[in-house]
């Protein structure tokens, strides 16, 4: 599989645009409720902690056979940013698989938007080489449980350090044809 490359991608109400480092300082106030981390652990970024993230992001995986794939959320209506979605699409014994992960600010949830970007997200995988899709979610994290089924994910009986993993199994589609 050669490497992928976010690209901007767009929905009825937002535009998914490839993360770059300039996206750290606004991105650092998104995602600076602590509220963010209870199923993730950690606590917000500071924008130079955040700046310094993106740049290795950015940056690419060390391993070539590994697409690291990250993107902004931009609510068109506000002109501002929401929170991120993000793949990391790399082979497997089951064929080339993309794990997908969303976050959306605390002021902007509840509005459907990670759904809105996850279903883009996993559109977009499906005209890629990407046979599987998978999201690991916390079990009492409802939110998310209902993003991941609005995307398509089913939760599987596989648990990874405590979480449920989902799973979509992906027909493909050539984008832009009729």
């Amino acid at each position: 599989m050669s490497t992928l490359a976010a690209q901007a991608l767009s929905t009825g109400r937002l535009d998914l645009l490839p993360l770059h480092v300039e996206h750290a300082e606004e991105m650092a106030a998104v995602l600076s409720d602590p509220a963010l981390h209870t199923f993730i652990g950690g606590t917000p970024d500071t924008p130079e902690a955040l700046r310094s993230r993106y740049q290795r992001m950015t940056a690419g995986s060390p391993d070539p056979s590994v697409s690291w794939l990250n993107w902004v959320i931009r609510l068109r209506a506000e002109s501002c940013l929401t929170g991120t979605v993000q793949a990391t699409v790399g082979p497997s014994g089951r064929g080339t698989v993309a794990e997908i992960a969303w976050v959306v600010g605390t002021p902007w949830q509840g509005r459907g938007i990670a759904t809105e970007a996850a279903r883009e997200l996993v559109d977009w995988l499906r005209s890629q080489p990407v046979h599987t899709v998978i999201a690991h979610i916390h079990p009492e994290h409802r939110a998310s449980a209902a993003v991941a089924a609005a995307a398509g994910l089913g939760p599987t009986d596989e648990r990874h350090d405590g979480e449920i993993r989902w799973q979509r199994s992906l027909s493909h589609v050539s984008r832009g044809s009729c």
